[in-house]
């Protein structure tokens, strides 16, 4: 069991273990007795009930584990995080609690792998688009990303589903991470469709060519070079300040991080096309492995378990909200949202057909054919259970800030598809 009054994971697992050296914690945790790799214990079934939970932890010692939330506390951005970790005290009876730092306060997001690493962190939101020569996997899985639908509704639910199944059938994306001393818990998960923000009208060719654009990544510098623009590098802790400047005239980001920045009001021209979609900038949420194998059985389980709370969150409790305002906002501040017109889709469409053919052949996995065959048809597989439980009504982007209210899809239903299928066969045991 792991104890950790106020200090690290890894030094808790460090105490726990007494004697056990760093080395050796792995083989030592198993003399504690329990799940291969862990530290041991009884377990739960899938599917246990809170009541079940509560009764297993009785008898663990309490346990601190510390992360950071990208956004002040309480904010829409970092629901997904907080209501994660909310869910797992409570199912925990008290027993896990989590040291919180809030707006990114402990890492940035570009360092918060170093910070798992080196013990400043247990949990945390990887961003291995950051960087793609350390993570050249991640970085092509990232690069497809664009194949998800462009809607609001039904391409959401898609573009956080397959993904993880494509992640979890692909070894070289985990062990990316493995290998730094990193487990990944949720190998992708997205804010939303990327759309392009501009101060100034801009969806043809002509009125694109040579912006300076913020971008997110290698596949955004292609698409836009595509489009004619001249992409730059901006963190997105800095796009407010350089829009508002003048130092960029757009930015290629979602809607999430349009809020999170306050950035829609000095760039409220908003481009997303539902034929033409950016690649996305995605994160992972990732524990410190050590961590991971020090803890009790049902403590990873639970950990593991209520991942669905973290993904239904990211959904419901911040990508759609965030849409909405985002558009509000737009709309307030003499912007409007809208799709491309005809030169710049077909320059688009053909950039992205471009980087999947180049994936088929260049991507650094084992089958680089087989990954891209599995990306198009877990899209296609998922996008048709996103449809399916979605609103029989379609939604533009354009509208979706009067559409729009908490409860009108049943993100559940959805999630625990998501969960069973993709991450239930991982589950700790």
């Amino acid at each position: 069991m792991v104890a950790n009054s106020g200090g690290r994971g890894v030094r808790a697992v460090a105490l726990a273990l007494g004697a056990c050296s760093v080395l050796a914690l792995s083989a030592c945790a198993d003399t504690q007795g329990g799940g291969a790799g862990g530290g041991g214990g009884k377990g739960v079934p899938a599917g246990a009930t809170i009541e079940q939970y509560k009764a297993a932890f009785a008898d663990v010692e309490p346990i601190k584990l510390t992360t950071q939330s990208p956004s002040p506390k309480g904010s829409v951005t970092g629901k997904n995080v907080e209501d994660y970790l909310k869910a797992v005290t409570e199912w925990s009876g008290g027993k896990i609690t989590f040291e919180v730092t809030y707006s990114n306060g402990v890492a940035p997001p570009a360092e918060v792998d170093d910070a798992l690493v080196d013990g400043r962190l247990d949990i945390g939101q990887v961003l291995p688009i950051y960087e793609p020569s350390e993570y050249p996997a991640n970085a092509a899985l990232i690069q497809a990303s664009f194949v998800s639908n462009q809607t609001p509704i039904a391409g959401t639910l898609q573009s956080n589903a397959w993904p993880n199944e494509v992640a979890f059938k692909t070894p070289e994306i985990t062990e990316e991470f493995e290998k730094k001393g990193i487990k990944l818990m949720v190998p992708y998960y997205d804010s939303g469709a990327n759309v392009m923000f501009c101060r100034k009208p801009r969806r043809d060719l002509a009125s694109l060519k040579g912006v300076q654009t913020a971008s997110g990544g290698q596949a955004q510098n292609t698409e836009l070079t595509a489009l004619g623009a001249a992409p730059a590098s901006v963190p997105y802790t800095e796009q407010f300040e350089s829009l508002q400047r003048g130092v960029v005239d757009c930015t290629v980001s979602s809607f999430t991080v349009g809020v999170l920045g306050g950035f829609v009001k000095v760039a409220p021209n908003v481009t997303i096309d539902p034929a033409a979609g950016f690649a996305l900038a995605p994160g992972g949420m990732a524990i410190n492995q050590q961590t991971w194998d020090g803890l009790p059985l049902v403590a990873r389980q639970l950990l593991w378990d209520r991942l669905d709370v973290f993904l239904s969150s990211n959904i419901e409790g911040k990508i759609w909200p965030n849409i909405a305002q985002a558009v509000s906002e737009a709309k307030a501040a003499g912007g409007s949202v809208g799709p491309f017109s005809d030169d710049a889709r077909k320059a688009m469409t053909a950039a992205n057909t471009r980087m999947l053919n180049d994936l088929r052949t260049k991507a650094k996995v084992d089958d680089p054919g087989a990954f891209v065959t599995n990306i198009q048809s877990a899209a296609d597989r998922w996008l048709k259970e996103a449809q399916a439980v979605g609103p029989k009504e379609t939604v533009a982007h354009a509208d979706f800030d009067k559409w729009y209210k908490s409860g009108k899809v049943d993100v559940d239903r959805y999630i625990q598809q998501v969960y069973q299928q993709i991450f239930l066969p991982h589950r700790p045991s």
